[in-house]
């Protein structure tokens, strides 16, 4: 099969740090298309040689496992080819087009990594060109739109040139190897399903946790935040993942469907919901492994004022017949004491104790999505220095499965894994239309609410877990952050 790659943004951040490095996996893996040219576009002026020597000296900055030795660079330069466009000109859509009508590739795929301003440009000038055949696929990268308008907006732009089955919504926390051994324990075993509903689930916790500031993306954080960055996007689609009843097949629509009922059935916020369940914060000045940091309205491109979140903690519930009553807790942040994105699903504890047991304890699954990937069950069991039945207590142990020694580190990651499926042709593991505008619907009343709020974000000391007012949310429920158990 011979297929064409077009990254528009090809010298940017996103581009040499997660799209080339996860291709050339697929090349090192011998799973990308042999038949394959790889085109970067960006307004620079740039040969392809300068463009893969560009690209060879960005690769010394990924992660030692995906560099490329210097024979796997030579031989996957040769697909690299570069192309200076200017994305609001309309002639630079057409040299693009001769470029690819060089030969008819079986598959075109147009990665649109750029500020989500020139989205509707960009697809309104393919389609203008002729370059949204059937065999033409557009890859879209988030935030898609600053609100529910601007997302409506963005994406009937899009399908007035592309079907829906043309366009691949990416969110890559979905292509995470934990995130499919979800799917694949809750549907592809009989042991948990009996088990996933409110009669014996307590409350389920999503923690998205990184260590870093906004670094150099400054200038965009402003005007985006914590919500629209992580919990419209990356948290609802992993509540999804948790919440949805079985599809009737594995197709892309049937997965969709079930997602976009479960965002359907979120309670409806509330003036005293969004006052009592809804925590914001920034992160000030602090210290990160014993080094001081600064706070974020000290960071580069940053408005010295800035009333942007850069944690988000919030308490919601799935008003249907499975979930009713049962709390979902998510978090995020930024600047917090460690890298760290899982997945908690604590269980009820059992209706009546024979055994002595620690306070408070209970069943739980833990899904780590980073830094490490895999699954832990947390169970209870009896100690060895128990001699008579009447003393016995209970200790909690564990069954971990770390998927870096069960499969290896080669195994396939998440962009790796979607950039395959896009080539290919497999929506399953992307977002439709209709589900992205009903995160948006969801989302919106809050962002309407920190508008109205003169009070600001809550402030927090870099290197701690947030506001303590996100620790006095979950406890109101009689619960804590796993941290703090």
């Amino acid at each position: 099969m011979s297929c064409d790659l077009v990254l528009f943004g090809g010298t940017g951040d996103l581009v040499w740090r997660k799209l080339l490095p996860a291709l050339f996996q697929a090349f090192r893996h011998g799973t990308l298309p042999a038949d394959v040219r790889i085109i970067g576009i960006a307004r620079d002026e740039l040969s392809d040689e300068q463009y893969r020597d560009l690209i060879r000296q960005r690769f010394a900055n990924v992660e030692l496992a995906k560099r490329p030795t210097q024979e796997e660079f030579e031989r996957f330069a040769a697909t690299l080819h570069y192309l200076r466009m200017d994305l609001s000109q309309a002639a630079s859509y057409q040299a693009l087009a001769g470029w690819l009508n060089v030969r008819t590739a079986d598959t075109v795929v147009m990665y649109v990594a750029t500020a989500p301003s020139l989205f509707t440009v960009t697809c309104e000038q393919l389609a203008a060109h002729g370059l949204n055949a059937p065999h033409v696929r557009i890859v879209l990268e988030k935030p898609l739109g600053h609100d529910l308008a601007s997302n409506r907006a963005i994406n009937e732009s899009v399908l007035r040139g592309f079907s829906e089955r043309q366009v691949f919504r990416i969110d890559h926390y979905l292509g995470k190897p934990s995130v499919q051994n979800l799917f694949a324990m809750r549907f592809g075993n009989a042991l948990f399903e009996p088990l996933w509903r409110r009669e014996h689930i307590a409350n389920i916790q999503i923690t998205i946790a990184e260590e870093l500031g906004v670094e150099k993306r400054g200038s965009f954080y402003d005007h985006t935040g914590a919500l629209r960055d992580m919990v419209q996007n990356h948290a609802l689609q992993m509540l999804c993942a948790l919440a949805m009843e079985p599809p009737i097949n594995s197709h892309a629509d049937a997965i969709r469907d079930e997602k976009l009922k479960v965002l359907r059935s979120l309670k409806p916020w509330t003036p005293e919901t969004l006052a009592q369940q809804v925590i914001r914060g920034q992160y000030a000045g602090g210290a990160i492994d014993g080094i001081a940091v600064p706070g974020y309205r000290q960071e580069a491109g940053v408005n010295p004022e800035s009333t942007t979140e850069t944690f988000v903690a919030l308490r919601t519930e799935i008003a249907n017949w499975r979930w009713a009553g049962v709390p979902f807790y998510i978090r995020t942040g930024k600047r917090l004491a460690e890298r760290d994105a899982h997945i908690e699903v604590n269980f009820r504890p059992t209706p009546h104790a024979i055994f002595k047991t620690p306070a408070g304890s209970a069943n739980k699954l833990v899904i780590n999505l980073q830094p490490k990937d895999g699954l832990e069950l947390h169970l209870l069991a009896v100690g060895s220095d128990n001699r008579r039945l009447q003393h016995q207590s209970l200790s909690t142990v564990q069954l971990d499965l770390d998927f870096d020694k069960r499969f290896g580190e080669n195994r396939v990651g998440a962009y790796e894994r979607l950039l395959l499926d896009v080539i290919d042709g497999r929506l399953n593991l992307f977002v439709r239309s209709d589900e992205q505008e009903e995160a948006w619907r969801w989302v919106e009343p809050i962002v309407d609410a920190w508008e109205a709020d003169t009070a600001g974000p809550r402030p927090y000391a870099s290197g701690s877990w947030g506001p303590s007012a996100s620790s006095a949310m979950i406890a109101r429920d009689g619960y804590c952050w796993s941290e703090e158990t």
